[in-house]
């Protein structure tokens, strides 16, 4: 293992961040903190056609809500900085130049509509056109041109690019953290452009440059940059640099089809695709994200951890301490992962579960002062009794909302099976005996009402479906005599009274 361990995540604000790339991200992140290492935050922003405002900010508040805190970075600074491309443009202008005199690069000035025509010609030819060995010493670059027309080319400002000179008939001896070895054949690679007409360095150039002057010991990105590695040795090669280790991550797959996940996932099958809500600036469009549908960050990176990396044994569940400990990239998987939404829900209900009684109610403290609702004096056994079914915070008002809320409507359905002719007698009956009561206990409230309704002579079920209805509008809920010692007396006799109101106005 190379020491110190510096791994770098390198996002381009082009959008939100995508949970494939928050696994990326934590991946890095887990192999720097085994090692004692940094985890560098870089903005790739070197494409400025394709910013996008408020993304950059929208990395590091997705990366913060995750826990996973950057070492150095835009907003955190360093020894290695700028951690912008965009602000290190004077340095890739320097390096450039150096493959430049070693031979390494060269300038092309063919433009877009002559390199368009030579890919339609070679198209009709059953072909595909190339720009490598094959072919560029017959088009318009310095390797064609002689000294003199190549300086006056420069000196009248016609546009160029600088591309990389892929050696010729040489196999490429490559290694991959997760896939092995790997060999390529120099010859089917193209002369990639470095810098570009704007006078920015590619993806591909800024990157090499950047890594080498951030001292980052290995690189662990996406898959889909795997046919890039060539180049990227190649280029650290051409400096004369040490390349660093290189792992390439499985894809994150579709839940039920082929192919990679996609917000377009999400949004069919109703479940997030980003880590926080993000409104696009543009078409004012919103996609939800985790934190605001309610899932714990914990819940989110144990299940990221788990696509595509295996702890060797059956557990599932860890720490983000714990996945520091556990992590090895050798046991990173080479074949893609399906996303499982259900399978996160279920991380999310593991994590509410080991969350203590205390915990819990802060939490749904906090949730009912957002939602401007009282919080009630009964708050913990309130909780307390829909905790083993909860799997989100929210899932407390949809479990228990009657308690908050009284009834406005009441099920017709219900009404329908339960409210008969003498209901009314019978809840009015009760309502009497309930002004009596002293003690609203659970245990004494639900002796006291099987000992009136056994004096009116009914079955149970006469008294005791209406009277859920007239408390909670439907035959659904926990048990009755729960909700009459949690709601009070008074509350309970309001409900009654309403029910009785409404429902007979109805019927």
């Amino acid at each position: 293992m190379k020491t110190p361990v510096r791994v770098r995540f390198a996002p381009s604000p082009t959008g939100p961040l995508h949970i494939g790339g928050v696994r990326t991200a934590l991946y890095n992140y887990l192999l720097a903190k085994k090692h004692k290492g940094s985890f560098i935050l870089r903005i790739e922003d070197t494409d400025q056609s394709r910013y996008v405002e408020g993304a950059e900010s929208y990395i590091q508040n997705a990366l913060d809500w995750c826990g996973l805190s950057v070492d150095e970075g835009p907003s955190t600074g360093g020894s290695y900085g700028p951690y912008r491309q965009s602000e290190r443009q004077a340095v890739y202008g320097e390096y450039i130049q150096k493959l430049i005199d070693t031979g390494h690069a060269y300038y092309a000035f063919d433009t877009q509509d002559q390199l368009d025509q030579y890919r339609k010609d070679h198209e009709a030819k059953g072909k595909t056109f190339i720009y490598n060995w094959h072919n560029r010493n017959k088009l318009d670059n310095s390797l064609s041109l002689s000294e003199d027309e190549l300086q006056q080319k420069i000196a009248s400002g016609m546009p160029y690019v600088i591309r990389y000179k892929c050696p010729v008939d040489e196999q490429l001896h490559l290694h991959d953290e997760v896939r092995g070895d790997i060999r390529i054949e120099s010859n089917i690679l193209d002369d990639k452009v470095l810098y570009k007409s704007d006078g920015m360095p590619t993806y591909h150039f800024a990157n090499v440059v950047d890594d080498h002057l951030m001292k980052i010991t290995h690189v662990i990105r996406g898959e889909e940059w795997l046919p890039s590695l060539a180049l990227h040795v190649l280029l650290y090669r051409s400096f004369g640099w040490d390349a660093p280790s290189f792992a390439h991550l499985p894809l994150i797959l579709k839940p039920v089809g082929q192919g990679k996940l996609s917000k377009r996932d999400g949004d069919k099958m109703g479940f997030p695709v980003f880590p926080l809500e993000w409104t696009d600036p543009t078409s004012g469009q919103t996609s939800a994200g985790y934190r605001e549908q309610g899932y714990f960050p914990e819940a989110v990176i144990n299940m990221l951890a788990l696509l595509g990396w295996s702890p060797g044994d059956d557990r599932e569940l860890f720490t983000l301490e714990e996945l520091v400990n556990t992590f090895e990239m050798e046991r990173v998987n080479t074949s893609g992962a399906k996303f499982d939404p259900e399978k996160t829900k279920w991380f999310q209900q593991q994590y509410m579960h080991q969350l203590s009684d205390d915990e819990l109610l802060e939490k749904v403290r906090r949730m009912l002062e957002k939602e401007s609702i009282q919080v009630p004096e009964q708050l913990n056994k309130i909780v307390l009794s829909v905790r083993e079914r909860l799997i989100f915070v929210k899932d407390v008002l949809e479990e228990t909302r009657f308690y908050f809320e009284p009834p406005k409507e009441f099920d017709p359905k219900a009404i329908k099976k339960a409210w008969k002719n003498e209901t009314p007698a019978l809840l009015e009956g009760l309502s009497e005996h309930y002004k009596k009561c002293t003690d609203f206990s659970q245990e004494n409230i639900a002796d006291t009402t099987k000992e009136w309704i056994a004096s009116q002579d009914v079955g149970m079920g006469k008294v005791m479906m209406p009277l859920r209805i007239a408390l909670v509008g439907s035959l659904q809920g926990p048990d009755v005599f729960e909700i009459i010692s949690i709601l009070g007396k008074e509350e309970t006799l309001q409900r009654i009274a309403f029910s009785l109101e409404q429902i007979s106005a109805s019927t």
